[in-house]
């Protein structure tokens, strides 16, 4: 009976679509997730559909989006929330039936108490454990610079990344002397702020390397409220560009570390000669304006730095390699229903994301989906409600509370103006409308399960 493929999906926390060197968009140096690139298929167009971590997390274990779910923002927040509880379904627990080994490592942010071990996870390695690492080996060092970040004083091969690296390798190490197929979840808690590079990553960006956004300079003219509130929150509102490029290099550098802690685990599979049938995934659950239209971390805004994400899958005895597909995707929704695909399991008709098997082959699948919907439900900065809906040319977000946002992406694909009051895109906003209802709809979104929002949608009363 032919081998089953191992299965190693690397999360990141925090990473931008466009701050990897293989997107040619801003000069980040990622040579080992670029080789990987060009060895694999890389996704163009993959988005998140919820861009905070504990209900992306929640919803990619379980299948469905977390307004199906209840996991509407992360647990840790000061809010109370409900988790994915244990006896709720999670596609890892599949494997196991397949008697694969598993393990998890490093981020959780599924559930406040109960860890992956009670979701299919046989080992587990908590990225907790670096704390007393450090404490231990490192007791006099002290940070102070909060979410803005630092250099750390820390060697690279005991930072966080190149720890979290070890423990990685060494499970592979580990699982692949039975010769069982395993699965192993890598989760990074990296680049997410505050980004603390070690030498010699935090001293590889000069400032002068460091491109303007964009779109940083933001009047938010015609925008929702919330958005030049996020400044103040953060009391970046005085900013310049010359205080956003240390923070900004800093990101740069911790993106740099990740990569060379990558560069490790992928080697680790080339020596034990299982890089041939291995499945190795690579993604992010969400991104990070990190001075994007001036703005700081992620939450109530649905613009494309927190969106889109990368998304890299390789295997090479099973799907062709440097490829790149344009189509629209959902990393964390979409991926379930591939894996299970791949490993001839039924897939739960419950399910909201699709199997990206056909596309990994090249294929052209008539029917694939020609818009993406992304969803917020507010937390740490109080509730704000936001859902968004973008084709190839526009897109539409749904801020109940406040004024709508439709950007043209063709011509203003930084964001920067807010055409929800140009009267001739009146009927491209009422079709855009219509379609995000019905797909709420049909994903078992509460949010429209009531007149007076479907009115807002449906019913022109909308501001």
């Amino acid at each position: 009976m032919e081998q089953r493929p191992n299965i190693l999906m690397i999360t990141v926390d925090q990473q931008r679509y466009d701050c990897i060197g293989f997107s040619k968009a801003y000069p980040v140096k990622t040579p080992n997730l670029d080789q990987f690139a060009s060895e694999g298929i890389w996704f163009s167009n993959a988005y998140a559909h919820l861009p905070a971590c504990g209900p992306a997390r929640q919803s990619f274990m379980n299948g469905r989006r977390p307004e199906a779910i209840g996991c509407l923002w992360n647990f840790n927040n000061g809010l109370k929330i409900p988790a994915l509880e244990p006896s709720e379904y999670a596609w890892s627990r599949e494997l196991i039936k397949l008697n694969y080994q598993t393990a998890y490592i490093g981020k959780w942010g599924v559930h406040p108490v109960n860890a992956p071990t009670q979701y299919g996870y046989e080992h587990y390695v908590d990225e907790r454990e670096y704390e007393l690492f450090q404490k231990e080996r490192y007791p006099n060092v002290r940070f102070v610079n909060t979410y803005f970040g630092e250099s750390n004083p820390i060697p690279v091969e005991d930072s966080k990344t190149h720890w979290t690296a070890k423990k990685a390798t060494d499970m592979i190490e580990k699982l692949s002397k039975s010769g069982k197929p395993w699965h192993i979840r890598v989760n990074f808690s990296e680049p997410h702020l505050p980004c603390r590079p070690s030498k010699p990553f935090s001293e590889m960006y000069s400032l002068d390397d460091i491109p303007m956004w964009n779109n940083f300079y933001d009047s938010f003219e015609n925008k929702p409220y919330i958005q030049k509130q996020q400044l103040y929150s953060w009391g970046v509102e005085n900013y310049t560009w010359d205080n956003w490029a240390p923070i900004v290099a800093r990101y740069y550098g911790i993106i740099s570390q990740l990569d060379d802690a990558i560069g490790k685990i992928l080697s680790t599979l080339d020596q034990l000669a299982a890089s041939e049938n291995t499945i190795v995934i690579y993604t992010s659950d969400h991104g990070d304006l990190c001075g994007a239209h001036r703005m700081m971390d992620k939450h109530y805004v649905l613009y494309e730095e927190v969106i889109k994400v990368p998304l890299i899958i390789k295997w090479k005895k099973g799907i062709p390699k440097n490829r790149i597909c344009d189509e629209f995707v959902y990393n964390f929704l979409d991926l379930p229903p591939t894996i299970l695909e791949w490993l001839k399991v039924d897939i739960p008709n419950f399910f909201q994301g699709r199997s990206l098997v056909k596309l990994l082959h090249g294929k052209r699948v008539k029917d694939w989906r020609n818009h993406l919907v992304s969803t917020y439900n507010g937390q740490q900065f109080g509730l704000y409600t936001q859902r968004m809906i973008r084709n190839h040319h526009w897109k539409y977000i749904w801020n109940t509370t406040d004024i709508d946002e439709l950007y043209d992406l063709k011509e203003d694909p930084s964001e920067l103006n807010n055409r929800i009051y140009d009267q001739s895109n009146s009927n491209i906003v009422k079709q855009l409308r219509e379609t995000l209802y019905w797909q709420l709809h049909h994903d078992q979104d509460g949010l429209v399960d009531n007149q007076w929002m479907k009115l807002q949608l449906l019913g022109g009363r909308k501001l």
